[in-house]
């Protein structure tokens, strides 16, 4: 079978921040890496569950609502992908992904799509440690540039 881009990346040497990941026509993979790969710390399934409810609804409420494609969270727990057109500048989405942190940082009140009827485990979230998260990645996005939005080699 066909290696898939994201597994040629060397995780050992990435770090958090922002990369584009892909280029597939006018849709742009961006990799939101929270923490560093195969280091022992992780998102915890109930904060990635929390960030991706509030990362999604914030990104889709946004300005770019019919730039957005999709946002949702890595199965090795290290991040999210956001998929937008390519009609968003890296500067506007470094913008949109520290408005979105802060929202998630600051976020009180209820979590969007968390009834029953929403959501499959409606039940698993963690909003104390998804605002944690949040902050962590916020002090990560203060030196995303569009300069540094590419893998190292």
């Amino acid at each position: 079978m066909k290696k898939i881009a994201s597994f040629t990346v060397n995780h050992d040497i990435l770090t958090p921040g922002v990369y584009v990941s892909r280029t597939d026509g006018d849709a742009v993979t961006y990799d939101l890496r929270m923490k560093t790969p195969n280091a022992g710390s992780y998102i915890t399934p109930k904060s990635l569950h929390t960030i991706e409810h509030l990362l999604a609804t914030y990104v889709r409420s946004s300005v770019y609502t019919d730039e957005v494609i999709y946002a949702g969270p890595m199965g090795c727990r290290t991040g999210f992908y956001l998929i937008l057109r390519d009609s968003v500048s890296k500067a506007a989405l470094i913008t949109l992904l520290k408005e979105a942190f802060a929202y998630i940082a600051d976020f009180t009140g209820e979590i969007p799509g968390n009834k029953r009827e929403e959501c499959g485990n409606y039940l698993e979230h963690d909003l104390a440690q998804a605002k944690a998260d949040a902050r962590e990645y916020l002090a990560v996005l203060e030196h995303v540039t569009p300069d540094t939005m590419m893998y190292a080699e």
